[in-house]
């Protein structure tokens, strides 16, 4: 089994990996950092399919339980879907406990340090460690985040704020005469 993978890769949604915060639905649970990952529908993640498989393998061998929750998910499948997003996309939940930060680098492999750079519908791989688990009832597989890298910027994905330079034309006059002209 491959004990850390190197994703293919992602556009990313929700993106949390400067600061652990606890999921929506459980405000007062455990911090995590995160990551939602979309990859595309021709987007190859058989490498962790396998790996996912592996780690159920080595967990209940070959008594892999039917009921056992998998991290692949299609858009469509979510109770919220992300906008922007293809319904047959694969989205994957990335995430590290509060004690464990994620490395982050860029293209360049230089430490990303402004939180500014990282947001949802830039492109992305990530360094994850497949596991699978069994805790209060529940049983599954997951990756952990080890480090993300950051590919290149896109346009924000769902309801996220349009960068500065794609709101607005241009613009050739002055505003302090444009300003006054108004108010004489």
């Amino acid at each position: 089994m491959t004990d850390k993978i190197i994703t293919p890769e992602f556009r990313a949604a929700f993106i949390s990996v400067f600061r652990a915060t606890a999921p929506r639905e459980n405000p007062e649970g455990k911090k995590k950092y995160s990551v939602r990952a979309v990859f595309m529908p021709d987007a190859d993640v058989s490498d962790l399919k396998k790996a996912a498989a592996d780690a159920a393998s080595a967990k209940w061998g070959k008594n892999v339980p039917k009921n056992v929750r998998s991290p692949f998910r299609m858009n469509e499948e979510l109770d919220n879907p992300i906008p922007g997003v293809p319904d047959d996309a694969y989205i994957l939940t990335f995430s590290a406990n509060e004690d464990r930060r994620p490395g982050v680098v860029d293209n360049g492999l230089q430490d990303i340090i402004d939180e500014s750079e990282l947001y949802s519908g830039a492109w992305f791989r990530a360094q994850v460690r497949p596991y699978a688990y069994e805790a209060a009832g529940n049983r599954g597989v997951s990756f952990g985040l080890e480090n993300i890298q950051k590919l290149r910027d896109d346009d924000p994905l769902g309801s996220g704020r349009m960068p500065a330079s794609k709101a607005f034309e241009a613009f050739g006059g002055s505003t302090s005469k444009a300003a006054s002209s108004m108010f004489d």
